[in-house]
């Protein structure tokens, strides 16, 4: 039913010009479930990060201030922790949320420690954007701070498949 389409740039004046990462996806589901299955833990850990990567802890409070802490783990058994703050929550239609690299105890730090480049921000900003359209759903996520070059290939492929996962688990749910 999806299909994925991504993009750069942006708002003009409202974020670095360049530096937006930009996916949409439309899945054959309803807007409330393809929601919850970004806030609610149990459902997250089912399709979060690219194929085969797995997630083996993940806390989030879904509120204005409240934060999140997630770990990816790869196919290697190598542990990716996040962690941010939401900055907006309208259910069922957005998210908002800050995005930064961190340790196992949600200390956020700096990207190089998972081999990302220096000018890669320590703070990323991201947007979720969900449409209904007759019984479908399109989700349209906005990741602004990654300059161009392999950190933004290795993020939108990151996006690509997470997405391609969040379409097999809402197809099943």
């Amino acid at each position: 039913m999806g299909w994925t389409r991504v993009a750069e740039g942006g708002d003009p004046g409202s974020r670095p010009a360049g530096r937006e990462l930009v996916v949409t996806r439309v899945f054959g589901a309803p807007r409330g479930l393809v929601f919850r299955a970004w806030t609610e833990p149990e459902r997250l850990k089912r399709w979060w990060g690219p194929k085969d990567f797995t997630m083996p802890f993940c806390e989030i409070d879904p509120r204005p201030s409240g934060v999140f802490l997630r770990c990816m783990r790869s196919p290697e058994g190598r542990d990716f922790w996040v962690t941010g703050v939401f900055r907006e929550v309208v259910v069922p239609e957005r998210l908002v949320f800050t995005d930064s690299f961190a340790d196992a105890e949600g200390n956020v730090v700096p990207a190089v420690e998972y081999r990302m480049g220096p000018d890669t921000p320590v703070e990323r900003l991201v947007t979720v954007m969900f449409e209904e359209h007759a019984g479908s759903t399109r989700v349209t996520v906005r990741h602004a701070g990654f300059p161009p070059g392999a950190e933004r290939e290795l993020v939108r492929h990151g996006w690509e498949g997470g997405l391609e996962s969040l379409a097999e688990y809402v197809a099943s749910a």
